[in-house]
């Protein structure tokens, strides 16, 4: 399990959310890249050095700080789309290799070189912009029905890290509450909610939603 990219977004004009910006262009960078918290959403602020979100109200913040996304499930997607998409294509900062990162648990650690240590907190939810950046009709609702969401973590450790280095689960919590689940029972089967009540990780915001329609 490896690092094949780390990605740092370049600012684009946003015209499917009427804002000015938006930091979806990633592009994989050499060297080291400095990773630490980012503190509360609203900022613009995420875990990267060199990198940021310009829809503040939804993106950024220690929940959101770093984006991973598994070069195999963009190998399915190649195969189904009839086109080739470059490592950073989806907005992620990691392109993993050999990481189950949709059947990752919500609160496992990673830890990523010597120094990083990385915690999965949420999916990635499709929105405006994302089907925008990818001229494709349709595109949030086909994303949705693949439950291949890639997964948002916070930064527990600080530190650099590179392309080609090691990751490693260090830490995997005592439920069966993944990525995948996650992205499901939030999206298209409302009816797994109450099994996210177990997964202490889940930002408040999502915790606060479950618990408001499940009545917990």
């Amino acid at each position: 399990m490896k690092l094949l990219s780390v990605n740092i977004g370049r600012p684009r004009p946003n015209p499917w959310k009427g804002l000015e910006s938006t930091g979806i262009d990633k592009r994989p960078v050499d060297g080291p890249v400095a990773v630490t918290a980012p503190g509360p959403k609203g900022t613009g602020a995420v875990g990267l050095a060199g990198d940021r979100v310009y829809d503040v109200k939804y993106h950024g913040g220690s929940d959101q700080a770093v984006y991973a996304y598994a070069r195999e499930d963009f190998d399915e997607w190649e195969s189904e789309l009839g086109r080739s998409l470059s490592n950073g294509v989806f907005g992620e900062n990691l392109t993993t290799q050999g990481l189950d990162v949709n059947g990752a648990l919500i609160g496992e650690r990673w830890r990523i070189g010597p120094d990083v240590v990385l915690e999965v907190s949420c999916p990635r939810i499709p929105c405006a912009t994302f089907q925008g950046w990818l001229e494709r009709e349709g595109w949030i609702k086909r994303f949705t029905q693949a439950v291949r969401p890639g997964a948002y973590l916070r930064v527990i450790e600080p530190g650099e890290i590179r392309v080609d280095d090691p990751v490693e689960v260090v830490h995997r919590p005592d439920h069966d509450v993944t990525v995948a689940l996650a992205f499901r029972a939030m999206t298209l089967e409302p009816k797994l909610l109450p099994r996210l009540l177990v997964a202490d990780a889940l930002p408040e915001k999502d915790m606060e939603m479950v618990r408001r329609r499940t009545n917990a």
